[in-house]
Parts: structure tokens; sequence; C-alpha cells
């Protein structure tokens, strides 16, 4: 496709427009880059390559996550997630060319319906205490997995960190650590088995500067606002587009689509 031609294409718009909306909640709460640009691309964008969009723009969000926001960094506390997640990625790798356009998105719908509201609840269930390090390395493979299936690397982690009590600086540390190391296995994986190709490029080049400023936005109110409401909203409104892409997956909704 011609620069022309991208420029003129509703899809780049939705590529666009994800990434916009993706780039401000990552700088603003270090992760779910990947759900809230999926809730926007999933619609009309091929599984394979929305996956690797994901991971580019995931990836690029936490570059500059670590020049815009201080993190702290306990590798005691970091190598269990980040052994699992390592392992985790060629599993997802090897998935991911088998999920089609329907079971693509009734899986992400999937995720999106069950983990929004117990992230939305997390701080109301009991602390996680047992489990110690193999816990937090079986947390990491599964964040390890999704993040190979379509940069998911964070989500279950995250909720790991908020189940376990932890405080939001610790949090951010070891999810942006985590989040950085795997999402640039997984980009390395995506190049080596292909998955990333040269015409995907120029779509890289319209993620890229759509996210750097709502990123960089997002990462100064870090320190000026309460997460709680806004993670109340982007979780309400995640969860809502989990359960249209659940409705979009089922065979009736494709009745009269053709």
């Amino acid at each position: 496709m011609t620069l022309a031609g991208l420029a003129m294409s509703p899809q780049v718009a939705i590529i666009a427009l994800g990434a916009i909306a993706a780039g401000f909640v990552q700088g603003l709460s270090g992760f779910a880059f990947g759900l809230v640009a999926m809730s926007f691309w999933a619609w009309t964008v091929d599984p394979r390559l929305a996956a690797a969009l994901v991971v580019f723009g995931s990836l690029t969000g936490q570059l500059i996550a670590a020049f815009s926001v201080r993190r702290g960094f306990d590798l005691k506390r970091l190598l269990p997630f980040l052994i699992g997640g390592l392992a985790g990625i060629p599993i997802g790798v090897a998935i991911l060319p088998l999920l089609d356009v329907r079971l693509f998105k009734a899986v992400l719908g999937l995720l999106l319906v069950i983990w929004c509201p117990v992230m939305l609840f997390a701080r109301h269930l009991p602390r996680v205490t047992a489990g110690g390090a193999g816990a937090d390395g079986a947390v990491g493979l599964i964040g390890g997995v999704l993040g190979g299936i379509g940069g998911f690397t964070g989500a279950v982690p995250i909720l790991w960190c908020t189940l376990r009590r932890m405080d939001k600086d610790t949090q951010r540390g070891i999810i942006q650590n985590f989040n950085l190391a795997t999402l640039a296995a997984t980009m390395t994986a995506y190049v080596v088995t292909g998955t990333v190709t040269t015409e995907m490029l120029p779509l890289f080049a319209i993620v890229a500067p759509a996210m750097l400023i709502p990123t960089l936005l997002g990462a100064r109110l870090y320190h000026r606002v309460s997460e709680a409401t806004f993670r109340r909203i982007v979780l309400s409104l995640l969860a809502a587009s989990g359960m249209a892409l659940l409705v979009s997956a089922l065979p009736f909704s494709q009745l009269g689509s053709g």
C-alpha cells in the first residue's frame, strides 16, 4: 500500500485513534496499552497485524516511560516474574498463527470481561500472601504467554500485584521492568518468526508518533491525579468493549454481513 493510500485508509484512522488512547492510558498507569488498543483494533485489523502493532506500541510506550517516569528496580522481586515471562513468550508466539478473527475476538473479549471487573474489585478481595516466588513465576509465565499472543504482558501480573497489596510505586517498578523485558523479547521473536513483515513498517510509523504525546501527557499526570477513579473509568469502558467483542464473535452476528 502506498503512503497516499495509507493516509486515506479508514483502518489507519482506527489504528491511530487506538494508539492515541492506549498511549495515554499506558503513560498514566504503566500498563494496558494492548487491552486499550485492541478494543479499537480488534474490529478491523487482522489478528497477527494487530498483535505486532500492540507489541510495537507497548514496547515504545515502555521505552518512553523509562525516561519519563522514575522507576524502582528490585531484581530479587522482579526475577521470578521475568523468568516465567520469558519462558511463556514462545508458547504465545506459537499459538498466535492458530487464531482466526472470530476466535481472536472471542478470546480478547473474554479476557476483558473477566479481567476488568476483577481488577475493579481487586482491592476488596483478601490479600494474597501464599506462593512466594513460585507463584510470582507462574503469573509471569501467564503474562509471557499472553504477551506472545498479542502483547498483553502486564494484564495478569498487574492483577497479581494488586492482590498482593503492593503499593503503587512498587507495582509500577515491577510491571514496567517486566513489560520492557518481555515485550523486547516478544518483538524479537516476532521478527525471527516472520510475524513482523516489511509491509507493517509504515503502520509502525503511524503508531509511534500517534502515541508519543498522549504517553508523555499520561506520564506527567501519573504523580498528579489519583489512579483509582481513572482506573475505574478505563476498566468499565474496556469491560463494555469486551462484551461487544464477544457478541461480535458469535455466529449470529455474522449473518447478513457478507
